[in-house]
Order: C-alpha cells, then structure tokens, then sequence
C-alpha cells in the first residue's frame, strides 16, 4: 500500500514532536543523536535547532563542524522533501557543500533556510524536462543572539525515478 502525503500533511507531521523524534530515529539517526530540534517549518522555510551538547560539541568547546553540517544540510532537505511531496516519486541527493565559519559557536545554533521557492522551481523543472536538476540552497547558523556563526551552500540533485513515467 502507498501512503501520498500532501504538503500540509507533511508540515502537520513533522511538527508534532512525537513524530519528529520518530522520523529522525527512522530516517536520520545521527541527528536524532545530537538532539536536532524543527523550531519551523513552512513552504519556504526551515529552521533546525542544533543544541549546543556533550554530543555536538568537539574538544575546543564549540559545536563539532560535522554536528554544524547535519543540522543545515537537514534546513535545506526539508524543503527539498516539501517540494517533492504530491509529485511523481524523485530522488534527491546532495552533490556538492561548501561551508564558511565566522564565530565560535559556542551555544545553540538555528540553521534557517528560505529558499522554498528556489526547491519548488527545481522540482517543477525537472519534471518539465524529465532531466536531473541542480540548484543551491543556503543555510545560515546563528547564535541565540543572532550572530552568523556558520553559513553552509548545499548543492542538490534531483530527478524522477526510473520507471516512474509522470504523476
């Protein structure tokens, strides 16, 4: 049996608390691990809160970079899965990441993304063309008192799964 969720059923779901905990154990569990928190989530944002603890952090106390890239690659990704949710089944794979590090992140972080509509563009290209597609997706780390901390590009790819004709 196949379950279609729609866009407000995705946001409905990973907003609750319970289900969010259960997606990431499920599909992510080494964000489940370091505590990832959904602070918002809408067409054209994401927020992920990265806390700053025993797991996250590295031996200069500040949030190990790895801990860093798993919070913002996941503010992208979920708009990419916004995006993809209601179309004909696609896969979606980061192929490139470049990051920037301004401050010592030393307390929690938020890893915001807006770019909504840069995914929405993407996904209705590739299925226009029926060819992959790349497009970047920004995230920005700030500190509690919304300072850039770190600021992450992320490249992804999309395109329909083989044996998957249209929608």
């Amino acid at each position: 049996m196949v379950i279609h969720m729609t866009k407000e059923s995705l946001i409905q779901n990973l907003t609750m608390p319970w289900k969010w905990w259960f997606f990431l154990l499920s599909k992510l569990p080494v964000a489940w691990f370091a505590g990832l928190r959904l602070a918002s989530f809408e067409a054209d944002l994401a927020v992920v809160r990265l806390p700053y603890s025993w797991f996250s952090k590295n031996p200069f106390r500040s949030i190990y970079f790895a801990a860093q890239s798993a919070a913002a690659e996941l503010s992208t990704g979920l708009l990419c899965l916004y995006a993809l949710t209601e179309q004909a089944p696609m896969s979606m794979l980061v192929v490139k990441m470049r990051a920037d590090f301004y401050k010592k992140a030393d307390k929690p972080l938020l890893f915001q993304c807006e770019m909504g509509k840069v995914a929405q563009a993407a996904v209705e290209e590739a299925l226009a063309t029926g060819e992959g597609v790349e497009f970047e997706l920004v995230s920005e780390g700030r500190l509690p008192d919304g300072t850039l901390a770190a600021k992450f590009w992320f490249t992804w790819s999309i395109k329909r799964k083989k044996g998957n004709p249209g929608h």
